[in-house]
């Protein structure tokens, strides 16, 4: 990936994160200690980095409140922090990054630096008003051990996720943290009336699951989401609004495939999300593959697909982006 694209990805992801954390607690504006948590969440090298030296989301969390409680009494406020609730980024909006957070992240892309979640985590130990220094510290660790971690492990193979996207071949993948156990993880993503948790399109799996195993081959009927979080109307065609989900590949804990094709459109593609999963310190690690398979009733002129080839992109990052993010909120 380029320069470009690394700094963008990174900026999406950490920012969708970290105001994820914000809203859980009423606020709009993320600050330093909510980047802080979205790369604990991060799949990159930053995120692993901080995983394996034992920093949880939950851990992180708890530091972060009673950093705040420590300056709050050290005001002579006693009132308490507010109540800490449920991901409502998706409903709500007005949301942006202080001007110290913003500014991390800008320097991070800065010089020779890609604005990787390395390079933001790098530069998050240094920011200056020592806030960051104090959560560490209630997590028993320190800026200067952080960054001599993330130096070592940019020489290992093991802490590069790999991330792709062929829009030639309507396919890409992407890899994924998920905070949670991977038999946690697997319960989800192997119950069909669960799909509409994570999968971004679908609103309902008609039927309840079956008591025992699914096969492979089994097929469940689904509605299409016409409604976004926020209450606002999707626009769907009629023909569109009927899916049918089969699994397609299955190894228990270690693989799951699912198919989505929508049978009252005669010109559809069909939509294959492969998931894989291993363990990982502190929650499981994903790997996502999402492949558009072409309708052969669907003609495409070579010059146009040619021309196309930057929405392809871009909609199959984001679809792979939303995936992800639908499996982590479900556990955080």
């Amino acid at each position: 990936m380029s320069k470009f694209s690394d700094a963008a990805t990174t900026s999406h992801t950490l920012s969708l994160a970290a105001m994820e954390e914000a809203s859980r607690i009423g606020q709009r504006t993320a600050d330093i200690e909510h980047l802080l948590l979205a790369l604990v969440l991060s799949e990159q090298s930053a995120g692993q980095v901080l995983r394996s030296m034992g920093i949880t989301l939950e851990s992180a969390r708890a530091a972060v409140n009673e950093q705040h409680s420590a300056q709050l009494a050290s005001l002579g406020v006693n009132s308490g922090l507010p109540p800490q609730g449920r991901i409502v980024f998706h409903e709500t909006g007005g949301y942006e990054w202080s001007d110290r957070a913003l500014a991390v992240i800008k320097r991070a892309s800065g010089g020779g630096r890609r604005g990787t979640a390395a390079d933001v985590l790098g530069e998050l130990m240094t920011e200056p008003s020592g806030m960051i220094d104090q959560i560490l510290r209630r997590l028993n660790t320190a800026p200067d051990q952080v960054i001599a971690l993330i130096d070592e492990a940019q020489h290992f193979t093991a802490f590069k996720p790999r991330h792709s996207i062929r829009p030639d071949q309507r396919s890409g993948s992407i890899e994924a943290f998920i905070p949670a156990a991977v038999e946690q993880v697997w319960v989800l993503l192997y119950s069909p009336s669960r799909i509409p948790q994570w999968e971004p399109t679908i609103n309902e799996i008609a039927g309840n699951d079956p008591l025992g195993r699914i096969h492979i081959g089994e097929r469940w009927s689904a509605r299409t989401r016409t409604q976004r979080p926020d209450g606002k109307q999707l626009r769907i065609k009629p023909e569109f609004q009927t899916q049918d989900v089969e699994l397609v590949a299955c190894r228990d804990a270690t693989l799951i495939e699912w198919q989505f094709t929508f049978p009252e459109s005669a010109r559809a593609n069909i939509k294959r999300i492969r998931i894989e999963l291993e363990p990982a310190a502190g929650g499981t690690q994903l790997h996502i593959h999402l492949r558009w398979e072409r309708n052969a009733n669907r003609v495409v002129h070579p010059w146009i697909e040619l021309l196309l080839r930057p929405l392809v992109r871009f909609g199959i990052w984001m679809q792979l982006s939303q995936l992800s993010g639908g499996i982590g909120r479900v556990f955080r």
